[in-house]
């Protein structure tokens, strides 16, 4: 038996207002499905159950519950794990709570989970989620190589936003848990200069949002030194956090900036899309000599999937991945947009519709030649990304197939996209705005149409 207890979302809290139930006492809840939503003193935010189980209230709704208090247990015929909270809301754009997704986030079809195993064999592999992978990463490195170091705000004493850093002050102590003032411009600079110096420091943005504030120190600083002193300075570092869309935290925090980053030399660009990629890629981009942007996705950090313990697992930057093989259609497409393509391809299943995902996993360096290898088998193409439609990775990645499979294809290249405007804080516009498996699957669609 289980319990689910009221979370601590900042420190100053001390009771939390169960504002609902979205599952009834008694009823059998599965892995990911919101249970019950939550006022705390930073924002409203949604519990899920982790695992499956029958959920037992011990709290009404309406009620005000001291933080660590049990709301609820989930157990009986199933075996299942605490309900965690999630938020990524923030009260002043710099003080968010732990991980978290906001409150009303679940509209959309839940998508299938991505179960892509490794390719190789690296031994015994252990079942966790992607933000646990990404500790793994961290934490194997740090204890591999000293001059890895981490700093971010709030990443030590406060143990991160997402709690990946949790208990790694203690372990590694202020020289290596560095946590540094609310300035990204700074915190940039400060990386920078350390990489020069010879160590290899890990940056945590709280959000990739917060990043456009140290726009000057990554774009004409991380990504130009190595040119700019003709070879003498290399900038070995990774600036990493969430990004992605579609977590309803309006038009200045819910945005897939990928394709910014993609656009500028000297830049590596890695967006894995699941638990294990995450940690071999992660752990690579430590080991890489080059500044490497490491993009998470925010609504993936809560996904599972069986990781290879082996601290010799290292994913190479720059190749990509068949998540599925198909024959008629080739999905093009990275991070959450995998989990997406990879539900609409098991629907259009059942319909004989067999559908081929690519996970670029990188999109500077990106590997074209998997791309043009499955265009070969399938004729038709659909790339997929969440950012707006113009100017974006789907619009490269076209371009790149209708340069070097134009005589392959039987139909014309399909996008999918979010709507050119900026993020809607009201979910309903959100979801509008974002695209969803229906939208894959539309796209897929009207590909073979074209072709008959």
């Amino acid at each position: 038996m289980a319990e689910v207890i009221m979370p601590k979302m900042g420190d100053s809290m001390e009771v939390g207002k169960l504002l609902s139930w979205r599952k009834q006492n008694g009823e059998q809840v599965k892995s990911g499905d919101i249970i019950a939503e939550i006022e705390t003193d930073k924002s409203n935010v949604e519990i899920e159950a982790e695992e499956d189980g029958v959920l037992q209230t011990s709290v009404e709704a309406g009620a005000e519950v001291p933080v660590g208090a049990t709301i609820a247990t989930i157990g009986g015929a199933s075996v299942a794990t605490n309900g965690t909270a999630k938020s990524q809301s923030s009260s002043n754009g710099h003080s968010a709570a732990a991980v978290a997704i906001p409150a009303h986030d679940v509209v959309a079809p839940k998508p299938a989970a991505v179960s892509a195993a490794p390719t190789k064999d690296w031994g015994p592999t252990v079942n966790v989620k992607y933000s646990h992978a990404i500790r793994m990463a961290l934490e194997e490195e740090l204890n591999a190589d000293p001059s890895v170091f981490l700093l971010g705000e709030e990443i030590g004493q406060y143990q991160g936003t997402f709690k990946i850093t949790e208990g790694f002050l203690q372990t590694y102590g202020p020289d290596r848990i560095v946590d540094t003032p609310i300035s990204e411009a700074g915190m940039v600079g400060l990386t920078v200069g350390a990489a020069m110096l010879g160590l290899r420091p890990v940056l945590e943005f709280m959000t990739f949002n917060f990043a456009l504030v140290a726009w000057d120190q990554i774009i004409n600083h991380a990504a130009k030194i190595l040119y700019m002193s003709g070879g003498q300075f290399s900038v070995p570092c990774v600036l990493r956090g969430p990004g992605g869309v579609g977590t309803q935290l309006s038009a200045q925090h819910s945005q897939d900036l990928i394709h910014w980053y993609a656009n500028t030399p000297g830049l590596k660009v890695v967006a894995p899309a699941t638990p294990a990629d995450a940690k071999g890629l992660l752990k690579a981009a430590i080991r890489d000599n080059n500044p490497v942007i490491f993009m998470e996705h925010a609504k993936l950090y809560g996904t599972k999937g069986d990781v290879p313990e082996s601290t010799d697992f290292v994913i190479p930057i720059g190749v990509a991945e068949v998540k599925r093989s198909g024959k008629d259609v080739t999905i093009v497409t990275y991070s959450r947009g995998v989990v997406l393509s990879l539900a609409a391809a098991e629907e259009l299943a059942k319909e004989g519709i067999d559908v081929e995902v690519i996970d670029l996993r990188s999109l500077q360096p990106f590997d074209i030649d998997t791309v043009i290898k499955s265009i070969q088998k399938t004729h038709r193409a659909v790339v997929v990304q969440e950012q707006w439609e113009a100017y974006g990775v789907a619009a490269e990645f076209s371009a790149q197939i209708m340069e070097k499979a134009f005589d392959y294809l039987d139909a014309p290249v399909a996008r999918v996209a979010g709507a050119f405007v900026p993020m809607p804080y009201a979910k309903a516009l959100e979801d509008i705005a974002t695209p969803h498996e229906g939208d894959i699957i539309a796209a897929v669609k009207k590909t073979l149409e074209r072709s008959i």
